[in-house]
C-alpha cells in the first residue's frame, strides 16, 4: 500500500509565508459600521421630516373638514363649502408633495455624498493593502526561492 505524503509541514510553511493581517479586517469593520451609522442617520432624518410633513398635512385637513361640517344658513352654501375645501385640499396637496420631494432630494444627495466618500476611502485603503500584500508576497517568494 502506498504511503501518502504528509502535507502538514508544507501547509504550515505556506500559511506562514502569507500571514493574514487582522488589523485590516478590523479597520474594514470599523469603516463599514461608521458608514452604516451615517446612512442610518440620513435615512432616519428623512423619515422624521416626512412624518412631520404628513402630520401637519393631516392636521390641516382635519381643520378644513371641521370648517366644512358647519351647518350653513343657505343650501347653496353647501356647494360653496365643498368647493372651498376641494380647492384648499388641492393647494395643500401640491405644497406637501413639493415638501416630500425636497426631503427625497436631500436624502438622495446625502446618500450619494456618503457613498462617494466611502468609495474614495475604500479605493485608497485597497491600494495600500494591495501594495503591502505585494511587497510581502514578493519577499516570501524570494525567501522560498532561496531555500
Amino acid at each position: 500500500m502506498a504511503n501518502t505524503q504528509d502535507f502538514t509541514a508544507i501547509m504550515k510553511d505556506m500559511m506562514g509565508a502569507f500571514p493574514v493581517d487582522t488589523k485590516s479586517f478590523e479597520e474594514a469593520m470599523k469603516n463599514t459600521s461608521a458608514l452604516n451609522e451615517k446612512l442610518a442617520t440620513v435615512a432616519l432624518t428623512a423619515a422624521e421630516k416626512s412624518s412631520d410633513i404628513s402630520s401637519k398635512w393631516t392636521k390641516d385637513t382635519i381643520t378644513k373638514l371641521t370648517a366644512m361640517t358647519k351647518v350653513p344658513a343657505e343650501p347653496a352654501d353647501y356647494a360653496k363649502s365643498v368647493t372651498d375645501f376641494a380647492s384648499a385640499a388641492a393647494e395643500v396637496a401640491a405644497e406637501n408633495m413639493a415638501a416630500f420631494a425636497e426631503v427625497a432630494k436631500k436624502l438622495q444627495m446625502d446618500t450619494v455624498e456618503l457613498l462617494m466618500a466611502a468609495g474614495k476611502d475604500v479605493a485608497e485603503e485597497a491600494t495600500a493593502a494591495v501594495q503591502k500584500v505585494t511587497k510581502e508576497a514578493t519577499a516570501a517568494a524570494k525567501k522560498a526561492a532561496a531555500k
